[in-house]
């Protein structure tokens, strides 16, 4: 990889003028980053041609493409540069890598705040950076019909070429930047006239490419954030308390750790912006050192407000929320379901709970901060650097425009790495120690102050009317807020009943694409969850537990009025009012993944089942239209054995064919092993799993047989990461009722709650 020189601004940057400036140079400013090994930067020499703050062409002809996405092995960075490089006319070879910074340069009008989740990157990002790219082609054309002394419309760009067929002149774009000619500017409104590719003129976008990150991840050159080594570094170690969340530390004993070869100073942590509490690190020069010495300390803990809370007075208290009339707010009120529902010939009514889940990604939690002058500079990974940086500020008590960020590469994030926790022992051990500080969570740190997938319960009723047509649904969501526990009010959503703004992240999913006309659904803050465990988004997001809840009682209801489920669930999406063009989509990829799992035309074996999901995961907005068909073998005693899964997605316009197959896979997957393996549980106020031998995720062994069909008809690009995440739990719990007759209502399933419905 190319290695440049960072740079970032010392003052508010006025965002309103940042467009896509085709020609500019590229200036030192005042704030240098010293430049993160293995990662080059946006900002390019003077020399190269930047035709957008997202990617510049070196005069060798290299094409470096700055993602301000966080890559985590999804590939993000690959599929950015893949954008720009088929409108660019760029050749593949040529295309080069690097991450962005928090320099409020990359904080774009159009694409918003560097934050990577809901699968929204390609979604959110495809026209930007197509745009650029073709700005980019057509400076360079414009330059180069000068330079030949042609015209520019008889010009063609192919493979990082610029060709007069007439004349048989060519340029390369290396011979174009060297030439110094590209001077092109192209106004928003000039942008957005740009007359884009058609499908069918494709040649980059729908290929399966090499991925650019993959070489040095392999051999080892991609440095991750706990790769990290600065002169003069020395290492903390963490020791956090008993209880999630509310404890203070009221003492010290710093006597043993004393005696640990190279042991520095224990720093209790002080932390304003309310993200820890009751934290110590241990500062010595190894992280061996760090450990022992942490060990070694003896803290006294207030436990604080929360050192008697359990699941269960978590559920309890969801429990009783649900049934105040006055509690929570709207997110859907349409018709009138209480009133329907009286009148109904018949009622279903059934109550739906996950548990907490634990993120665990491979790489632990880890950061880097050292200050030079008042300049504070972080190493580390994660989602949301527009968040995470003024989490860094408030923890060194500076102004966030002090604070430099150093993107790396992402060892596993899925969610956990948009909070910014792992930074605030580092910033105030390495301001208390005077010395650069590398912080590393120890996988005990890791899964007990995880910022977990809340714990959830969810009542919901439904009824239909004489002829079996579902005629009302009443839905009541109960849970931790992790979205409001960010306090950015742009993420929150006014409810309907203008009570004030709700956490939609924890609703989304239930404003299903199915015809209801009478349909309410309730938002419930459990505050006692939201402070006794601080919530996150955790794959996939409130779909992971809403869903569960909505598949599986259509199912309920597609039984009880003695109708086949996936029938049934087409009936309801015949696309009436807002849910046209949505609803064909989701009945198309149920109709897929019914073909390809041979649905309803097999005859199983006694004991196994089929059942059916479908979803529009992650926001009604945003969604990406995904169908998944179990097979489950259900023993007397209980077991389920998941044979196959058969997921179809409709993902508009695939960029990477099989990373889009890599992504579903994946996320099926993680969905088979939150829906029958994974779960936390809070006692004394403290999380009790604290490695993988008590949190037991998805085992190779565990893995079944995935097929997966893309439907790609050129609409807009979707989101793949998560989707798939959220069908497989209720495609699971439908085809264990379809096996045996039990309906199991809770995830994790159990053998035993699988074995209790059978007998009951």
């Amino acid at each position: 990889m190319n290695k440049h020189v960072n740079n970032v601004v010392p003052e508010a940057t006025d965002l309103s003028r940042r467009s896509f400036l085709v020609g500019t140079a590229a200036t030192g400013l005042v704030l240098g980053y010293s430049g993160v090994p293995g990662i080059s930067d946006a900002l390019a020499a003077p020399s190269n041609f930047e035709p957008s703050v997202w990617y510049a062409i070196s005069p060798d002809g290299l094409v470096t493409v700055t993602c301000g996405k966080a890559d985590m092995g999804q590939h993000i960075a690959s599929t950015m540069a893949q954008i720009v490089c088929e409108e660019l006319g760029a050749k593949w070879s040529d295309m080069r890598v690097s991450l962005a910074s928090n320099d409020p340069k990359f904080n774009d009008p159009v694409l918003g705040a560097q934050i990577t989740g809901g699968s929204w990157s390609t979604m959110m990002n495809f026209d930007a950076m197509s745009r650029a790219g073709a700005a980019g082609r057509m400076a360079l054309t414009e330059a180069a019909a000068a330079a030949m002394g042609v015209p520019a419309s008889e010009l063609v760009v192919r493979d990082s070429m610029i060709v007069h067929p007439k004349s048989k002149k060519q340029m390369s774009f290396a011979d174009v930047v060297k030439s110094g000619k590209a001077t092109k500017t192209f106004t928003p409104d000039e942008l957005k006239a740009i007359k884009l590719k058609t499908p069918d003129q494709y040649t980059m976008i729908g290929v399966s490419v090499p991925q650019l990150d993959i070489p040095s991840k392999t051999n080892g050159t991609a440095k991750y954030g706990i790769d990290v080594m600065l002169p003069g570094m020395v290492y903390g170690a963490v020791v956090t308390p008993p209880v999630r969340f509310g404890a203070t530390v009221t003492s010290v004993d710093d006597s043993g750790a004393k005696k640990v070869p190279g042991f520095i100073k224990a720093v209790t942590l002080d932390d304003k912006t309310g993200t820890t509490s009751g934290w110590v690190v241990a500062v010595a020069g190894t992280y061996a050192n760090a450990k022992k010495a942490a060990q070694a300390l003896k803290i006294a803990y207030d436990n604080g407000p929360n050192a008697k809370l359990s699941s269960q007075s978590l559920l309890d208290e969801a429990k009783r929320l649900q049934m105040l009339e006055d509690s929570g707010q709207f997110f859907v009120k349409d018709g009138d379901p209480n009133a329907t529902l009286g009148s109904a010939a018949k009622v279903v009514e059934a109550e739906y709970t996950t548990s907490i889940n634990i993120h665990a990604p491979l790489e632990p939690m880890n950061a880097t901060a050292e200050f030079k002058g008042d300049i504070l500079h972080i190493y580390s990974g994660n989602q949301f650097a527009t968040r995470s940086g003024a989490i860094a500020a408030g923890a060194a008590g500076i102004d966030p425009k002090f604070v430099v960020m150093h993107q790396m590469w992402l060892g596993g994030g899925f969610g956990r790495r948009l909070d910014a926790d792992m930074m605030i022992p580092a910033v105030q051990a390495a301001k208390a120690v005077g010395k650069p500080v590398k912080v590393i969570y120890s996988r005990e740190n890791d899964m007990t102050m995880d910022f977990s997938r809340p714990l959830t319960y969810q009542k919901v009723k439904a009824g239909v009317d004489g002829d079996g047509k579902l005629i009302a649904i009443s839905h009541d969501v109960v849970s931790a807020w992790p979205t409001a526990r960010w306090g950015i009010p742009d993420f929150l959503t006014p409810s309907v009943d203008k009570k004030g703004p709700l956490d939609s992240f924890t609703v989304n999913g239930a404003d299903f694409f199915y015809t209801v006309p009478n349909h309410y659904v309730r938002a419930i803050k459990n505050e006692l969850a939201h402070n006794a465990t601080p919530s996150g988004q955790l794959r996939s997001v409130a779909p992971g537990w809403t869903f569960w809840a909505v598949e599986s009682m259509i199912d309920e209801i597609a039984a009880a009025t003695g109708k086949d489920p996936a029938q049934f669930r087409i009936s309801l999406l015949d696309g009436a009012g807002k849910n046209d063009g949505g609803a064909q989509r989701l009945r198309n990829t149920l109709l897929a993944a019914m073909g390809l799992s041979g649905y309803g035309t097999k005859q199983l074996p006694k004991g196994e089942g089929m059942g059916v999901a479908c979803v529009s995961s992650q926001e009604r907005a945003t969604a990406s239209w995904t169908a998944c068909v179990a097979h489950v073998a259900v023993a007397p005693s209980g077991e389920v054995t998941v044979k196959k899964l058969t997921v179809a997605t409709d993902v508009g316009t695939q960029v990477h064919p099989d990373n889009i197959r890599a992504q579903v896979e994946g996320a099926a997957l993680w969905g088979l092993s939150l829906a029958m393996y994974e779960k936390a549980t809070l006692k004394d106020g403290g999380i009790e799993q604290t490695n993988f031998d008590s949190y037991t995720p998805l085992r190779m062994s565990q893995t079944p047989e995935v097929a997966v069909a893309v439907i790609a008809n050129g609409e807009k690009a979707t989101g793949v990461g998560e989707p798939a995440v959220t069908v497989v739990a209720p495609a699971i719990g439908n085809a264990i009722f379809n096996a045996s007759g039990a309906r199991v209502r809770a995830l994790p399933i159990t053998a035993e709650a699988v074995k209790a419905s059978m007998k009951a």
